[in-house]
């Protein structure tokens, strides 16, 4: 039987019956392989997501890979029955931002597949052709559930701008960690050096091509260093200010955690008298997703590793306590419909 998860309110949820919505002109619906679990679903069962981030009732899930089954009017047929990935972000492709290729920029405002349109916690889901990515037709399912979380690392990598020979470091362990581990090996630095608060990433992050690993205290910034690009992935000031003291000075620092609001940051001081050139991601553009799922299907990137957990729809409350947990044993939990 079809099923989705709905979260009527913050700590409220129930798996019901799903009735697949048939696509309306432009739009496709998607069979759904698997979905992923992340911090940001977390936040939309507690109920401490931003405000104007999330809409009740919600179907959850915006990491996630499918096939398509039935496309609606003006799409291309073609499409039928090829393995698929999607951008979340609903833009409205007509602001400024969007025609320059920003689209997570959209001044149209906020909407997001998962928080505040129906997400792929569901057998099915209904979406805008255009925001999918088409898929080698072998590409693993499982894996290509991934892609989501990839495809925000890559944008990371894009303006960072490593070339070949460089000193790159990467300030976290989690799966994003994993991912800028994965694209930066992808472009030949002389070094891969990552920094977290422990040690059992050690091996994969070898494995993935690190070179180096170091234990951060979390209360204490890196000595100072001389790498041309630091990604940071942790989500903390202190991962922040760890990813900046490892840069020469001139260097590239690319942030993408979100710290709590108002915590204590970089030094602008630092940034100036250093002239570190810093960005920021939130979310991944269209030219970021192109790049992950080339990636992907160059074989470049393997998510499968980072997948310890897959469970059924049913047992989404199970999924977001494991998500929570603090455990090093857990890391992507997926859910099957």
């Amino acid at each position: 039987m079809s099923r989705h998860v709905l979260v009527e309110a913050p700590g409220a949820h129930r798996v019901e019956d799903h009735t697949p919505r048939d696509p309306g002109p432009g739009e496709a619906l998607v069979a759904v392989h698997a979905v992923g679990i992340c911090g940001s679903d977390r936040e939309v069962y507690q109920g401490n997501r931003p405000e104007g981030y999330v809409t009740y009732p919600v179907t959850p899930g915006h990491e996630w890979s499918g096939t398509v089954t039935a496309v609606g009017a003006g799409v291309p047929g073609s499409l039928l029955g090829r393995k698929v990935v999607g951008e979340g972000f609903r833009n409205c492709q007509v602001c400024e931002r969007c025609h320059a290729g920003e689209t997570t920029l959209c001044t149209a405002g906020y909407e997001e597949t998962g928080f505040t349109r129906p997400g792929a916690m569901a057998a099915t889901l209904t979406l805008p052709a255009r925001l999918l990515h088409v898929l080698p037709d072998d590409a693993d399912l499982t894996a290509a559930a991934l892609l989501e979380p990839a495809a925000c690392v890559a944008a990371a990598a894009l303006k960072a701008n490593v070339r070949p020979g460089e000193r790159v470091a990467v300030v976290g362990t989690g799966t994003l960690g994993m991912f800028a581990v994965q694209f930066l090996t992808a472009v030949s630095p002389a070094e891969l050096l990552v920094v977290g608060v422990r040690d059992d990433r050690e091996a994969l992050s070898r494995r993935f091509g690190a070179t180096g690993f170091r234990v951060r205290d979390a209360e204490d910034p890196a000595p100072p260093g001389d790498f041309d690009v630091v990604i940071e992935t942790a989500g903390s000031a202190s991962a922040a200010r760890t990813a900046a003291a490892l840069l020469r000075r001139g260097g590239r620092l690319v942030l993408t955690g979100i710290p709590a609001p108002g915590a204590d940051g970089l030094d602008p001081t630092d940034l100036v008298v250093r002239q570190l050139e810093v960005h920021t991601v939130f979310g991944a553009p269209p030219d970021a997703w192109a790049h992950t799922v080339r990636v992907f299907g160059a074989g470049l990137l393997d998510p499968l590793p980072l997948v310890t957990h897959e469970l059924p729809l049913t047992e989404f409350a199970r999924a977001i306590e494991l998500v929570g947990a603090g455990d090093p044993k857990v890391g992507k939990v997926l859910l099957r419909p």
